[in-house]
């Protein structure tokens, strides 16, 4: 059950740019997960990127066959350098001979880097708040590279509850479950969009996750993790302040991260001032006008407009 969804047949456009994205990283690419509103039909504009986790061998060869096959404003010795220092990099990839052109979000790892943002020693929570939703495993590149990723994916899916485990309520159903995972992913960033977008997503993928989390609650139960009662589940086991502790910082060190990562989207991501102030605009409704003068030098003069967002985002809104 936890490999729900791994296999679900891609869309034409979205199997269309993940062959593209395989041939454009070239041989190293190890793996491509589709994921986000394409993967799972939340509300996605037909003319909106895909999102897409590629897994490679070694990033500079896989910069290097991006900038051939497709162009990049980078060097790729740079955005290897950048995708080591804190991973992934997320990047802009364009299909341009597909008809309308193919716009893919591309968050860059290594394997070895891969595997650990799946595991127990993860630093953050990029992978583990995206690959507990549903995603497809568009292409591999052999039986092996298959089972590798399938194996990462599970490993997020099954180590869901014990991270998520001092935040939960003493009884809850699998539904309260699933939108506490959404919730407490949110958390973990600072992201533009209102409250009411986790009840969005969960109805959006309430077909895929509740089966699946239903099945693992009930194997918790089984093993003495859980006690379930009816429909519901209590912990025998709750968690004191110490782990409680510990998952408020896992959260603000993820958030820090991936606060850090918004300056590689200025030196890697074509075009991310129009990317970032359109997700604004439509995933909180509020519209940032921009000034000539801050698309020339928004690092000198779009300061005062982003710290206001930030202050008064939707999202800061609802945090307690």
């Amino acid at each position: 059950m936890l490999a729900t969804g791994l296999e679900t047949p891609a869309s034409p456009r979205a199997a269309q740019l993940a062959e593209f994205l395989a041939d454009a990283f070239g041989p190293t690419t190890v793996g491509l997960l589709h994921y986000g509103s394409h993967a799972h039909s939340a509300d996605a504009r037909a003319e909106s990127a895909h999102d897409f986790l590629v897994i490679v061998d070694d990033y500079l060869m896989a910069y290097r066959s991006l900038a051939a096959r497709v162009g990049t404003s980078y060097r790729p010795r740079t955005a290897a350098w950048l995708n080591r220092v804190l991973p992934p990099n997320v990047i802009s990839v364009t299909d341009s001979s597909a008809t309308p052109p193919l716009h893919a979000k591309c968050a860059v790892f290594s394997l070895f880097h891969f595997q650990r943002a799946c595991s127990t020693r993860a630093r953050d929570h990029f992978v583990r708040g995206r690959l507990f939703q549903p995603a497809q495993l568009l292409w591999t590149r052999d039986a092996d590279a298959r089972r590798t990723v399938t194996e990462a994916v599970l490993e997020v899916r099954a180590g869901a509850f014990e991270r998520r485990r001092a935040s939960l309520p003493l009884r809850f159903d699998v539904e309260a479950y699933c939108r506490a995972m959404i919730a407490t992913s949110f958390a973990a960033e600072i992201r533009p969009e209102r409250p009411e977008r986790v009840e969005a997503i969960l109805a959006a993928q309430r077909t895929e996750i509740v089966p699946m989390y239903a099945a693992l609650l009930r194997w918790l139960g089984r093993a003495g993790v859980l006690d379930p009662e009816g429909e519901t589940y209590r912990d025998p086991y709750p968690r004191g302040w110490w782990e409680r502790f510990r998952l408020a910082r896992y959260y603000r060190r993820s958030k820090l991260r991936a606060t850090l990562r918004w300056v590689k989207y200025i030196a890697l991501y074509d075009n991310w001032l129009d990317y970032v102030s359109e997700k604004v605009a439509r995933r909180s409704g509020v519209v940032i006008e921009l000034t000539e003068r801050e698309r020339r030098w928004p690092l000198i003069f779009l300061w005062p407009k982003a710290i206001r967002y930030l202050r008064h985002r939707p999202q800061r809104q609802s945090e307690p």
